[in-house]
């Protein structure tokens, strides 16, 4: 064994620290112990203020297909469930910071949110549309908001697929809830609003109607921690079983049988957890 000079100790040290500080680098994101599978219940983020999907009632107890949705996959994953309200503004960041455990809350996967979070499923594959006036005739598509006043929700993206995307020069007017949006449709604010038509649907009345001209693919998925590899794979497993023991379907009519959408009883092609 050859004895170290103290200048060559000294160049050793440094090179076990650094060694040490690439290991701990390279831990995952989500550690040992803090997957979902590890805890005995988990936190929902789900909306309070879309009919059909997730309302919070006066009693603070909510519900909706996004809500069941939730409440079916702890089961399988064998965990409680307490949810609470979570505005799209705040999706990545209760994520990111554990205030939640899953977000369930029509979160349209996307490549700019999973450099933040990660998805399972999607659990259901939805289609932008647009709601407008029933007295409305000059808009019977999405190309025929040009000159439009269009409700921009904070944290969503549906205003984008119209502005950006399709380069269609609407006027955005700022909202902080789908809910506020359709107040603004209602008093003449806006001259539309445009997002999933699950949403749509349960926005529907005799004085709004949705144009029924659907132009984008929104992939519903369970937002979970980055690096949860394992709690998102479970998440996959019980989804599958969610449509394959029949109980997506039975969801999807009991919230939208009504609206006369053409629902979809098949499992969703998933992303992938990796």
């Amino acid at each position: 064994m050859v004895a170290l000079t103290g200048r060559g100790r000294l160049r050793r040290a440094s090179a076990l620290v650094l060694l040490g500080a690439v290991a701990l680098l390279s831990v995952p994101a989500c550690a040992a112990g803090s997957s979902i599978l590890d805890k005995d219940s988990l936190v929902i983020g789900v909306k309070p203020d879309q009919p059909g999907l997730g309302m919070k009632d006066a009693a603070g107890e909510f519900t909706g297909f996004d809500v069941d949705v939730a409440a079916y996959i702890a089961r399988k994953l064998g965990k409680n469930a307490r949810f609470v309200a979570t505005p799209s503004s705040e999706r990545e960041k209760v994520l990111m910071d554990g205030s939640v455990d899953l977000v369930v809350a029509t979160y349209s996967i996307t490549p700019e949110r999973k450099t933040k979070v990660a998805f399972g499923g999607p659990y259901y594959v939805a289609h932008q549309d647009t709601l407008v006036r029933s007295g409305e005739s000059g808009i019977a598509g999405v190309r025929a908001l040009k000159g439009r006043k269009l409700c921009q929700v904070t944290g969503s993206n549906s205003w984008r697929r119209v502005k950006e995307e399709r380069k269609i020069a609407v006027e955005l007017v700022e909202a902080a809830s789908y809910s506020e949006c359709i107040s603004d449709l209602n008093a003449g604010k806006v001259d539309a609003v445009s997002t999933d038509d699950l949403i749509l649907a349960g926005f529907a009345t005799p004085d709004l109607k949705i144009v029924n001209a659907p132009f984008s693919d929104e992939r519903y998925g369970v937002g979970i921690q980055a690096g949860d590899l394992d709690g998102c794979e479970a998440v996959n497993k019980a989804i599958t079983e969610m449509y394959l023991d029949g109980t997506a379907k039975k969801l999807l009519q009991k919230w939208f049988a009504k609206s006369g959408l053409a629902l979809t009883f098949t499992v969703p092609q998933f992303e992938g957890c990796g």
